[in-house]
């Protein structure tokens, strides 16, 4: 019976790749799924759970062969330059950092050195000291260009959410407005305002809570032809005791300029910051939230997709056919042909996800990874806020592969100790991660689907991401590290990027699983127990709220 229920998934999958129309029935199922999920309450789930990987998106049509035709390896991945562009690096470009300290420090080394650009995107700009020694660094490099023998090109670009940039009497848009005022021409700071907080809704929601209608939550900090994709924002917590993810790319200058667009495409659909605190849209561009919403999104999904196009289409041009071995150039043919760059032994994949614009690309792309993901492979799955969309839960509880999923514990998630009723988000979480876990319970899936928390003394935690080590394999081959949580304000709400790292380096792999290592080292197993803890304990009136909340935060 085992057996058969575990074949289930495959056998359907693999005759879903034989029916014509493949698209068209994916949506009806996909319709059927959230149907299910509706009534999952009202249900018993287990029966439809075997269903899972046929409800979830089917694997995205390839131009070249898809994972079950290509199973060597990383080469399995190759599915996804289908969806964005493929940038094929040298591993020795790619550094996993470890520590906020780390983070900061790079960063401010990065500025200082900067000749050309730095960009930097971020939910926010804090308003202490750490946050204001960035902003003097950002002054010194522009006031040195202006110094330099020759004129400097260097530009300045922070692209920063309106709502949590303007909160407060000093804020992060009172730290930057120096910087706009002495060097006009090179600064630029635009504030993304959500087509979805208009009208009455505006006027209505308190500052604290307007952000809950959706931000921009990208991170990316980028310096020349180097880049850091991070969780992390730009504030003092984040520089000191706040746990995160950090990659850096470095030389890497068609990654680079792909990020560059992107934040330009951004910037472009957002209020840009006056010298004198205004704001203003660009010429041309329908306004945010006074304008229509139609005419808006469509807007910025033109700006946004052509980026990805274009980079697409180039990329395809550069690295034509770099995952197959055989059709890899040798160093010496490479050198004659004018490109002294070694063939790349590590792939990036920028996966960006705003719902709102009806860009659906990281979504897609991880609900692909959790379907495909066979029996014996192993996934980490991260996140600081527990809260998984029902298409993910369904995918984790119903596909084959090994579960280790780590959360913060209430003492180290960012809410706890806060005052009203944003204190009570932590027990929240609490809830969401017990009916998980009492779901995994009920389907005897506890060894195979295992939750740790994380917890250190005056940390809070805010790692998000998933490592893939692929079957007999004790290191991965795989990594997502960006800013997207896995749950619904990620997929639905927020603008979110982040990157997947394909490599078949093992040191690059060592360093990833490193990374993966020190992180769950900090935690401990849940189990009954746990929950029977008095910081577990949570109050009737967070349970009753919670299933209405949920989704907005």
């Amino acid at each position: 019976m085992a057996a058969a229920a575990a074949a289930g998934p495959v056998f359907w999958r693999r005759l879903l790749g034989l029916l014509p129309g493949r698209p068209g029935l994916a949506a009806l199922l996909g319709r059927l799924s959230d149907r299910l999920g509706r009534s999952r309450d009202r249900r018993r789930r287990s029966p439809w759970l075997l269903l899972a990987p046929l409800l979830s998106p089917a694997v995205p049509q390839a131009t070249s062969p898809p994972c079950c035709l290509c199973p060597e390896g990383v080469h399995r991945f190759q599915w996804i330059r289908s969806l964005v562009p493929e940038f094929g690096v040298c591993s020795s470009h790619v550094r996993v950092l470890s520590s906020p300290a780390e983070f900061f420090q790079l960063m401010k080394g990065q500025i200082k050195v900067a000749k050309r650009r730095v960009v930097m995107a971020s939910l926010y700009l804090g308003t202490g000291p750490l946050e204001q020694e960035l902003v003097d660094c950002l002054e010194s490099t522009l006031e040195e260009s202006l110094q330099a023998k020759f004129p400097s090109d260097l530009k300045v670009s922070i692209l920063l959410d309106f709502t949590r940039g303007s909160r407060g009497k000093k804020n992060s848009r009172t730290m930057l407005l120096p910087l706009l005022q002495r060097f006009p021409e090179q600064v630029r700071v635009s504030l993304f305002h959500t087509p979805d907080l208009r009208g009455l809704l505006r006027l209505l929601v308190p500052e604290r809570f307007n952000e809950t209608i959706g931000l921009q939550h990208i991170k990316v900090y980028l310096f020349d032809n180097s880049v850091i994709l991070s969780g992390a924002n730009l504030s003092d917590s984040y520089f000191t005791n706040r746990q995160d993810r950090y990659v850096f790319l470095q030389d890497c200058a068609e990654i680079a300029d792909f990020f560059t667009e992107l934040v330009d495409a951004v910037g472009d659909v957002s209020l840009q910051l006056q010298g004198d605190n205004t704001v203003q849209v660009v010429d041309g561009m329908v306004h945010p939230y006074k304008g229509d919403r139609a005419a808006y999104c469509k807007a910025a999904n033109k700006r946004v997709m052509d980026v990805i196009h274009s980079a697409r289409t180039r990329q395809q041009m550069l690295h034509a056919q770099t995952f197959h071995g055989d059709s890899l150039l040798t160093q010496e043919e490479a050198a004659a042909a004018g490109d002294r760059r070694p063939a790349p032994d590590t792939w990036i994949y920028p996966l960006i996800q705003m719902k709102p614009f009806e860009i659906q690309i990281d979504e897609i792309v991880t609900e692909t990874l959790l379907t495909e993901a066979e029996r014996g492979a192993r996934v980490y799955l991260t996140t600081g806020y527990f809260n998984l969309t029902q298409a993910y839960m369904d995918l984790v509880l119903g596909t084959r592969a090994e579960y280790q999923i780590l959360l913060a514990s209430p003492e180290v998630n960012g809410f706890f100790g806060a005052k009203g009723v944003a204190g009570a988000i932590p027990a929240a979480y609490v809830h969401i991660e017990r009916q998980f876990y009492s779901e995994v319970c009920s389907l005897g899936q506890q060894e195979r689907v295992q939750l740790q928390e994380y917890w250190r003394r005056g940390w809070t935690f805010h790692a998000k991401g998933l490592w893939l080590y692929l079957a007999g394999s004790s290191l991965p081959c795989l990594t997502l590290i960006g800013s997207p949580n896995f749950g619904y304000r990620s997929v639905h709400r927020d603008l979110e990027a982040q990157i997947a790292i394909v490599t078949e380096s093992r040191s690059l792999q060592q360093q990833l699983h490193q990374e993966q290592e020190q992180l769950y080292l900090r935690s401990g197993v849940v189990s009954s127990a746990t929950f029977e803890q008095p910081s577990r304990q949570v109050k009737l009136w967070v349970k009753m709220v919670t299933p209405l909340i949920k989704n907005f935060f």
